[in-house]
């Protein structure tokens, strides 16, 4: 997973460095997304040799604090920002589409458990709108997973009913807002996953509070058991690294989960 941040050529050397070739992008900055911003991002992901996957859609105003403060900022469920927010996952939609990415992905927040829910319908019809588009430039959305169960994830993904909605997994995710064992998470949504995050997290103790992220193979997701479920659902595109720390330690662990992944592929 890359930010774009203000030298995406650097960010995409980075990458490189790794020892990879394909990369999820985060949402770039507002200067890349239009006229000639995009222009000059596509001839320098086209240079670097890197394959960018999917494009993630990113919300002014979100913030991952804790959960609570998720579950009011974060995606498209919050009421207030929705609208606006739209029309930003519809730019990046576009955006995504100019540099010649098929899958967009985001949280689009705590989708309630109610299916009879005014809230609810609103984000089914919000959803069609966007597979809709997405549609006409034969991209994917994608729906990160954690932040809601993977019954409701799957009853949603039904009721929405576009054949281009799909699940960007997240193993640790699960652990770390508590929403299920990731494993039978994986099996319960396998056809509808186009994408992954390689992740590790451990259990809270304590009901409503996050887990706490690890590097890879060292926590509670078992990694060993992730790959080879991915092997059973025939998922077979890429396994993208998230470490959500940065630094030194960061490009270690991340060196560390290249080759404990390339071990159990």
């Amino acid at each position: 997973m890359m930010g774009v941040g203000g030298n995406p050529r650097e960010g995409l050397r980075q990458v490189r460095a790794l020892g990879v070739n394909t990369a999820q992008m985060g949402c770039p900055p507002a200067k890349y997304l239009a006229g000639e911003g995009v222009a000059e991002l596509k001839k320098i992901i086209s240079e670097s040799g890197v394959t960018i996957t999917t494009v993630f859609c990113g919300f002014d105003g979100e913030s991952y604090d804790d959960i609570p403060t998720v579950r009011r900022t974060v995606g498209l469920v919050p009421r207030g920002t929705r609208e606006a927010r739209l029309a930003k996952t519809r730019e990046i939609i576009e955006f995504a589409h100019r540099i010649g990415v098929k899958s967009v992905s985001a949280h689009i927040g705590f989708i309630p458990e109610d299916r009879s829910d005014a809230d609810y319908k609103e984000l089914v019809k919000a959803l069609r709108d966007i597979c809709d588009m997405c549609a006409m430039n034969s991209q994917n959305f994608c729906l990160e997973t954690g932040q809601e169960t993977a019954e409701t994830l799957q009853n949603f993904i039904r009721d929405v009913n576009r054949g281009n909605l799909k699940v960007n997994f997240d193993p640790a995710n699960m652990i770390l807002y508590g929403s299920g064992e990731p494993i039978a998470a994986l099996v319960l949504l396998g056809k509808y996953v186009a994408g992954v995050h390689c992740k590790d997290a451990v259990w809270s103790e304590q009901k409503g509070v996050f887990g706490h992220e690890m590097p890879l193979g060292k926590g509670q997701v078992g990694i060993d058991r992730f790959v080879a479920t991915l092997k059973q659902i025939g998922y077979t595109g890429p396994l993208t690294i998230e470490r959500e720390i940065s630094g030194e330690q960061q490009t270690k662990d991340i060196l560390e989960a290249i080759a404990l992944l390339r071990s159990l592929r």
